[in-house]
């Protein structure tokens, strides 16, 4: 079943490649022109192959949702970066794996220093990238093709692909449930589009900058990123998009169905509100003297970069690597909470932030009441103990992979701010960090073992861990039901949150 699945998702990405082509052929872009042809050509015989493997049951477990989507996003990116490599544009290819798991993953994150020399075909695929990865590119299979019926569920492979501890079905029918988070998804993004072109951005412009903000991926075509548009009504459109794409898909849905209620008294989406204005009246007092006293201008940069930082799209319009240190540490700060559960953003998650918090006071209520029961509630729902030790054990995971990445790439001996900025970068799936890895810098200066490191991180932290270490668990290629067991109690437990 998971050469099956592998070789449809290569089919699916030879369309995606398509309308590159197309851009690249009618600009008169030979070399990209060929690249492609040759990249789709290379798919194609790699999914005819797996497709030889024909499953004698079309059932997906939990041990095959978790390898199959780890599988898939290694394999997108390592044909997705083909057209770069071949090309030309980006010649050594731990570079060109670098910049398209970095879109995949909708982190950001760039090893060029002049993204402007790239061509519109590969600057339309480098951004696309960033739309299909927002989303998952297995959604996108579940949504236009249901692939499995009886015993085995595709909610194994929307479970493990999904950003976030909380997923589950908005409708019983899982692929109804797929096209209901694309066609959401979809709408805004082409409401997006309109608004930028009403304010006079290039119809290519417009619709590359939503793809990056619709997926929380930040990829500009610019050097300058959003500050080469100098125009207040074009960052604050993106300013807003950006923070709506960092809520909870469910909360739109439940707009739709007019369940106001459900939608407004979530807990996760008024302390994701709370947290982003609170940083920017803290940030915008803290640089108003940068900015000559001007409050118009503090509160706009400050509002673009909380937004853009904290839902992980890492789009600029000031380089606030030069800001007070005040703000540099809440923007750091900003970038492990990250985006709300189930949204397309990344980080940590505002949902587990908030689990943290409620079993912290229970536990302290606890001490100070030994002999009265005390419980976690959230959104009216009792917390149960497998649900806090989910988490638990996704933030010891977290912290260990984040200390040992930061111990491997520290081999390259830049600052302390650079290593630990440009680790939480990759692993929370920002894009800029700190320093080197700036707004205005990139990563090209790191040595190919740590890019290749930071690229792990990029493909852990967008799969929330769990699907990449399972790859590497012997129980996962040999017993298929204890690891269906393992996987399905950390899925099960944090689906008792679900929204």
């Amino acid at each position: 079943m998971i050469a099956y699945v592998l070789s449809r998702l290569l089919g699916i990405e030879c369309l995606f490649m398509l309308p590159a082509a197309a851009i690249s052929y009618f600009q008169g872009e030979g070399s990209s022109v060929s690249a492609f042809i040759a990249a789709i050509c290379i798919m194609l015989m790699a999914a005819g192959l797996l497709a030889l493997f024909k499953p004698r049951k079309k059932a997906i477990y939990a041990r095959e949702g978790f390898v199959v989507v780890a599988l898939a996003w290694i394999l997108m990116s390592l044909f997705g970066c083909l057209p770069f490599y071949i090309s030309g544009y980006i010649p050594h290819f731990v570079d060109a794996f670098f910049e398209i798991v970095s879109g995949f993953t909708t982190t950001g994150s760039t090893i060029l220093t002049d993204v402007e020399i790239l061509p519109m075909g590969l600057l339309y695929w480098r951004s696309f990238t960033h739309w299909v990865g927002g989303m998952g590119v297995l959604v996108f299979l579940l949504a236009i093709v249901p692939m499995a019926k009886g015993e085995g569920s595709t909610i194994h492979i929307l479970k493990a692909e999904s950003p976030g501890p909380v997923v589950g079905k908005l409708v019983p029918r899982m692929h109804q449930s797929a096209k209901i988070l694309y066609s959401i998804y979809i709408v805004m993004t082409i409401v997006e589009i309109i608004l930028l072109l009403l304010g006079g951005m290039p119809l290519f412009d417009s619709v590359l900058h939503s793809f990056g903000t619709a997926g929380t991926g930040g990829f500009g075509i610019k050097n300058a990123s959003l500050a080469a548009y100098d125009s207040y009504y074009l960052q604050s459109v993106i300013t807003v998009f950006m923070a709506l794409f960092g809520v909870n898909f469910n909360i739109f849905y439940f707009l739709l169905i007019k369940e106001y209620s459900q939608a407004l008294h979530n807990e996760e989406l008024r302390l994701y509100f709370g947290i982003m204005f609170a940083s920017i009246a803290a940030i915008t007092w803290n640089i108003l003297p940068t900015y000559g006293g001007s409050f118009r201008d503090a509160l706009h940069h400050a509002a673009f970069q909380v937004s853009s930082v904290m839902t992980t799209t890492g789009y600029a319009t000031a380089n606030f690597d030069l800001w007070p240190e005040f703000s540099r540490l809440i923007l750091l700060l900003l970038m492990f909470i990250g985006a709300s559960a189930g949204s397309t953003g990344g980080g940590i998650k505002v949902a587990r932030l908030l689990i943290l918090i409620k079993s912290a006071a229970r536990d302290i209520r606890s001490l100070l009441s030994p002999r009265t029961v005390k419980v976690a509630k959230m959104d009216g729902k009792v917390l149960d103990d497998q649900v806090i030790r989910s988490v638990d054990v996704y933030m010891i995971c977290y912290f260990l992979i984040f200390g040992f990445s930061m111990l491997f790439i520290s081999v390259d001996n830049f600052s302390m701010t650079t290593t630990i900025s440009a680790v939480a970068s990759c692993l929370n799936n920002i894009g800029p960090g700190l320093d080197i890895v700036g707004p205005v810098g990139n990563f090209s200066q790191f040595s190919d073992f740590s890019k290749l490191v930071l690229t792990a991180d990029m493909l852990i932290g967008r799969l929330e861990i769990f699907p990449i270490l399972f790859l590497f668990a012997p129980s996962v290629w040999r017993q298929k039901q204890k690891t269906a067991e393992i996987a399905g109690s950390y899925r099960e437990a944090t689906s008792n949150i679900d929204l």
